[in-house]
């Protein structure tokens, strides 16, 4: 399938990518730790700022893919160097490179070992993060998808907390595993249909015990990334043993990989597997968002609460990608972004509670908001953010994705209503307990105020939280066109299925 070449004479996609690896290889002769803090800030900002230019030459009206580079790579194989972007991609990216200076912010002060290999695997990852959004050949893609392994792996294995190899084996085999079933997916599509052309696999009329197979192998190996019930299990001990920018990576980018997943092949390549898949899955993510709020309500250790939350916000993303109508589908994708800004917030916050406290408890964090009255501000705006109040970013989000749950089926969307119910139970009590506490909470007269570096972080955070809430138009219209493309495509399968005798 031919695809339009970019009509700019820069490649702006390949500079994103692979910046970042320039960057790490720099920061690998950076002779002091300051100058090392000071340039990986500098790079992730500078590539952050150049990512917002893919805005003003981005046609969000059209579905095509934009910006293309494509070159020959193995023409034995078929395999090509193909990037490009989409209205879903688009945004994937932006989040992915503006959430990286904040990563390296968050580490200035709690990484004190091996920081130049700390920073090089933030740098590594951002590589690998950007070009799964953007690579449209499948072998380019699992590249990708299999580079971001090894470096978050390292981050969770070498800088996590006490119990840091087990979580970071536990992270590595889940993933391998998903990972064995897509490249299964991958060749198969390959023999059948003799390309690795991601744009070109699109809408072809593929069997239909072809595609379910294929289907569950690629729904496996998202279901683990998003994670999806009952996937999820190596999350929480990740984020748990995690260092914050880990926690952030993962939480902002990497669970959005498998929604991604589901948009980019499930949907408009196996339309006729989604479609016969689609009731079950819908099912899956309402226990995910019941589950995941339950047990969120149960813990203890902030870091746990806050991962727990993130199945069952997730669980709202893969019930609105799911329910295939249009409402319900924007909302999914919706979902997807507002995740990566609320859960990346509550992380960064977690993590200045942890510097000062060194403990991550619940109760030996009460009344901290006297001490650090700004904090309490901030993490009053992100826990109504997490619990969809209205104004904030996932409400309107998960309100979408409501609204197409009761197109497809009342009782579905009944039981998926107790979930915001619960997220407001476990982030106002995580509120109360960490602003005001009880009658007799622990000294924390000693603890320092937040700094202004600290106060830096999180203000983008409030900034987008409550535009993405009171505008979310603009967002929407860069993903509209391209999701309404993969419910054509779901719908044309479908009414060629009625046809055929």
């Amino acid at each position: 399938m031919n695809l339009p070449e970019s009509s700019a004479g820069l490649p702006i996609l390949s500079l994103l990518v692979f910046a970042p690896l320039l960057a790490a290889v720099v920061a690998g002769l950076m002779p002091g730790e300051r100058s090392l803090k000071w340039w990986s800030l500098t790079a992730t900002t500078a590539i952050a700022l150049f990512s917002l230019t893919l805005l003003s030459g981005f046609e969000a009206t059209s579905s095509a893919f934009q910006y293309v580079e494509q070159r020959q790579w193995i023409p034995a194989l078929n395999m090509h160097y193909t990037l490009g972007i989409d209205g879903i991609s688009l945004l994937l990216v932006l989040l992915t490179t503006l959430i990286m200076p904040f990563c390296v912010l968050a580490s200035w002060t709690s990484i004190r070992i091996r920081l130049r290999e700390f920073m090089i695997c933030l740098l590594v990852m951002q590589c690998a993060m950007t070009g799964v959004f953007v690579a449209l050949d499948f072998v380019l893609f699992f590249i990708f998808w299999e580079a971001m392994l090894i470096p978050m792996a390292l981050l969770i294995g070498i800088w996590g907390g006490a119990g840091r190899i087990y979580a970071a084996l536990k992270f590595f085999i889940y993933t391998m595993a998903g990972s064995v079933l897509l490249i299964v997916a991958i060749i198969a599509l390959r023999i059948e249909l003799g390309t690795f052309s991601i744009p070109a696999l699109m809408d072809q009329p593929l069997e239909r015990s072809f595609q379910l197979w294929v289907f569950a192998a690629f729904f496996i190996s998202f279901a683990i990334k998003v994670p999806m019930f009952p996937f999820h299990t190596w999350l929480p001990a990740a984020h748990v043993q995690a260092p914050t920018a880990g926690s952030v990576i993962l939480a902002s980018i990497l669970l959005k990989m498998g929604t991604y997943g589901f948009l980019r092949f499930c949907l408009p390549i196996t339309p006729l597997a989604a479609i016969h898949f689609a009731t079950a899955i819908q099912w899956l993510s309402v226990v995910a968002i019941i589950y995941g709020g339950l047990t969120a309500l149960a813990q203890s250790d902030l870091k746990k609460l806050v991962a727990y939350s993130s199945v069952a916000h997730m669980g709202f993303a893969t019930l609105g990608i799911f329910s295939l109508v249009h409402t319900g589908t924007i909302g999914g994708a919706l979902v997807m972004i507002n995740h990566g800004v609320t859960t990346g917030a509550l992380f960064i916050a977690v993590g200045i509670v942890y510097e000062r406290l060194h403990t991550r408890d619940l109760s030996r964090s009460a009344g901290l908001g006297r001490q650090m009255p700004v904090l309490a501000f901030f993490l009053g705006i992100f826990c109504l953010s997490s619990m969809a109040f209205p104004g904030t970013n996932t409400f309107i989000g998960e309100f979408l994705v409501l609204g197409g749950a009761f197109e497809v089926s009342l009782w579905l969307a009944l039981l998926a209503v107790p979930g915001v119910v619960i997220a407001a139970v476990y982030n106002l009590r995580m509120l109360q307990r960490v602003a005001y506490g009880g009658t007799s909470n622990p000294d924390h007269s000693s603890v320092a105020r937040l700094h202004w570096r600290e106060g830096l972080m999180l203000v983008p955070f409030v900034v987008f939280i409550l535009w993405i809430g009171l505008q979310p138009e603009p967002f929407i219209h860069i993903m509209q066109a391209s999701l309404e493309n993969i419910l054509d495509i779901l719908e044309r399968a479908h009414a060629a299925t009625l046809l055929s005798p």
